[in-house]
């Protein structure tokens, strides 16, 4: 779903800002509510969530409130009713984490362009 601004805020360059919805939401155990950016406004001003996925637990019970930078090179002006973000509810599986030996695999612990490409 979209998440739209409740008021006017002005992004100005390379400082994040939490831009309130006025929405609040109580999530069942076992959910979560990812804040993604809207590509629009990625492409066309360069605005962005910078913790994108943003996540929302199920123990939050305040306002949703989307932080948003703007990479871009001059103010961007956010008016009330705009849609900022996009919202997507999500099931997640909890689990409990245990110290304990890893495996071995062919790449172990290669990473960043360790595969080849």
């Amino acid at each position: 779903m979209d998440l739209c601004a409740v008021a006017d805020a002005l992004l100005e360059p390379n400082i994040p800002q939490a831009v309130p919805t006025g929405l609040s939401i109580e999530l069942p155990s076992g959910y979560e509510a990812q804040i993604r950016p809207r590509s629009g406004l990625a492409l066309k001003h360069a605005i962005s969530v910078p913790n994108s996925p943003g996540t929302i637990d199920p123990g939050y019970r305040g306002e949703l409130k989307v932080i948003l930078i703007n990479l871009g090179r001059q103010p961007y002006q956010i008016a009330k009713g705009d849609r900022i973000a996009q919202m997507v509810i999500a099931k997640y599986e909890a689990v409990e984490v245990v110290e304990g030996e890893l495996s071995d695999t062919a790449r172990g612990a290669g990473g960043f362009g360790s595969s080849g490409r």
